[in-house]
């Protein structure tokens, strides 16, 4: 195919949700985009088709945020194939996916090790040495840095803030002389946490434009009504004496949750008897990376940072904090 035409081909996440990756290749340049893992196979089977591309000769490989389905098979194209390219991401998501990455790890020997004896060694994507290896190989872009590979295409590239999760960016890529807007997933509406998504200011509107379209022209209830609806809930859970056992398989979404269960129980003192718990040393490692980060959130969690620590809760205690054996609910 001539190098005038650009091809984008899915990977993965074509007709399907899960194991976002697209090639993009224009000019006799090759562009990956997001590295996931499909969350509903295990191993190999839950790879992007990457058969369908030689790693030899992608370029860069630009992820736009740490959650599994966009990032969990980074380290296996990486370290297993013949890529040789430069990766680029910002610096929480880096930060969260050694975290989130290592805990997948984890994960998956424990299954392969089980007693069902469902996996085999392939199936186990990576090493903790091969994990660390491909972090040790990523470079960090910040919001609105230009990165220009100096590649007779003329590819340059600059990230925007996409909201959705903490480090999650869009990438707008220059290119022959051609532009392409790369969301990954993104949110418009401002949470308690993060800003909403940017539009780029500075350039006319992209020649190329792919976007995540989970929802499709799903109307969604405001956030404020989602939230009454949630925290509604629950009070009326414990009022009556009941427990609520809330499970948040999300990186991202799990602080949101605190954030909300915090602010509600400090505005609502009659609630102040009853506890609050998250057991989970995940959400306890990325809430300090959210600390560190602070800083790049909404204007309502920086203004915070003047008084202390947003993400220190006066209401809700790490499980781990206590004394299991005295734990009475």
């Amino acid at each position: 195919m001539s190098e005038d035409t650009m091809t984008i081909t899915p990977l993965g996440s074509g007709q399907e949700v899960g194991r976002s990756c697209h090639l993009l290749t224009f000019r006799g340049t090759t562009i990956l985009l997001d590295c996931g893992i499909h969350p509903g196979y295990d191993g190999m089977a839950g790879l992007p088709f990457f058969d369908r591309v030689d790693p030899e000769q992608v370029d860069v490989l630009l992820v736009t945020h740490f959650h599994l389905d966009h990032a969990a098979s980074l380290p296996y194209f990486t370290e297993r194939t013949g890529f040789k390219g430069r990766i680029f991401m910002t610096h929480p998501t880096k930060a969260v996916i050694r975290l989130l990455l290592g805990d997948y790890l984890r994960l998956m020997t424990m299954k392969k090790s089980g007693a069902s004896g469902e996996l085999s060694s392939d199936d186990v994507l990576y090493t903790e040495a091969e994990l660390q290896s491909c972090v040790d190989k990523i470079e960090l872009i910040d919001y609105h840095q230009t990165i220009d590979l100096n590649l007779p295409s003329g590819l340059k590239f600059h990230a925007l803030n996409a909201g959705h999760v903490l480090g999650a960016a869009m990438f707008f890529i220059e290119i022959g002389g051609r532009s392409v807007l790369y969301t990954g997933d993104y949110s418009m509406e401002e949470d308690r946490h993060l800003m909403a998504a940017e539009l780029p200011k500075y350039h006319a509107s992209p020649d190329v434009l792919i976007v995540e379209s989970t929802y499709g022209v799903q109307v969604h209830a405001s956030r404020a009504e989602r939230e009454a609806r949630f925290t509604g809930t629950i009070e009326r859970i414990v009022s009556g004496g009941g427990r609520c056992l809330i499970p948040v398989f999300a990186l991202g979404r799990a602080q949101e949750l605190l954030l909300i269960l915090d602010e509600y129980w400090r505005e609502h003192p009659r609630l102040q008897s009853v506890p609050i718990y998250y057991a989970s040393k995940m959400a306890s490692r990325a809430l300090r990376v959210y600390q560190t980060y602070a800083n790049m959130m909404n204007a309502r969690i920086r203004s915070r940072m003047d008084l202390g620590n947003p993400f220190s809760f006066s209401h809700i205690r790490n499980l781990k904090s206590i004394d299991v054996n005295g734990f009475d609910d």
